[in-house]
């Protein structure tokens, strides 16, 4: 049985339908031997709407108060974020953030999805609410996914196969093995019947046909869902999907990847 020993997708509380605090999520990693794990809540219209104010976006930019390695598993600090149009803009994008979370002026400028997001180490890019890509063509999602995977700051595009827009899958696809980035498998989309499954499906057969990473991960919204990906492993093991290009088997193959796709290197230390 495959083994999958890191969880690259987990909310908290934050999420505000999620339901767990970072140190349950982290106690469960523990409990079920996870290496590493990286907490990605939303940063989305889902939580906040777009605000000026940063103080509503504070949970992100103090996470280096968290222990880098925790109940002895590795700990990364992303986000979730939604795309919003068909070019390729992530929410925050554009709107600009002039004071800090004490009211002091910032003297260079910058918007609020650099602001939020600055200080993480990795960002999933996803498509949730679809309003802002009504009528978005084949082409266009082809090339909307492409333009967010170049970003330096995504490592992912989340749950692809169930975001309901057609796009190039080879395209994509190889444009993600260029630049060492893996595409998810979630288990939380897996799960479900017809065609959503099929699609998932589909995009995982042809990044084992196209020698293109994955990562499977849960999108757990509450602890116990942590680590935990059954219906995603079988299905990798049915279609005898390569465990070499399972990019979070483990820490180290994860780390190596990570780096080459030109993250920082991050020293996690003793618990």
């Amino acid at each position: 049985m495959l083994s999958i020993k890191c969880d690259l997708h987990t909310h908290t509380l934050y999420s505000a339908h999620a339901y767990s605090t970072i140190e349950e999520n982290v106690r469960e990693a523990e409990e079920i031997g996870l290496e590493l794990l990286a907490s990605t809540d939303h940063f989305s219209s889902m939580v906040i709407a777009e605000d000026e104010d940063l103080r509503s976006y504070q949970f992100f930019t103090n996470q280096g108060c968290w222990k880098r390695t925790w109940h002895g598993v590795k700990l990364l600090r992303g986000c979730e974020v939604d795309i919003v149009n068909p070019d390729g803009y992530l929410f925050g994008m554009g709107l600009p953030i002039k004071r800090s979370i004490v009211g002091d002026p910032y003297k260079d400028d910058k918007d609020l999805f650099s602001r939020t997001t600055e200080k993480l180490d990795f960002i999933i890019a996803s498509v949730h609410g679809k309003w802002g890509l009504q009528g978005i063509t084949k082409a266009q999602a082809t090339q909307m996914y492409i333009t967010v995977l170049e970003d330096p700051r995504i490592l992912m595009l989340g749950h692809i196969g169930r975001a309901g827009i057609p796009f190039e899958t080879d395209e994509v696809l190889l444009r993600a093995k260029e630049l060492n980035k893996p595409i998810e498998i979630n288990e939380h989309s897996v799960i479900w019947s017809g065609d959503i499954a099929e699609r998932c499906k589909e995009i995982a057969v042809r990044c084992a046909e196209l020698g293109t990473s994955i990562c499977v991960n849960t999108d757990a919204h509450i602890a116990t869902d942590i680590g935990r990906f059954p219906t995603a492993i079988e299905m990798l093991e049915e279609i005898h999907f390569p465990e070499e290009l399972i990019m979070n088997r483990d820490s180290d193959s994860f780390l190596k990847q990570y780096y080459a796709a030109g993250f920082r290197h991050i020293e996690f230390g003793e618990d």
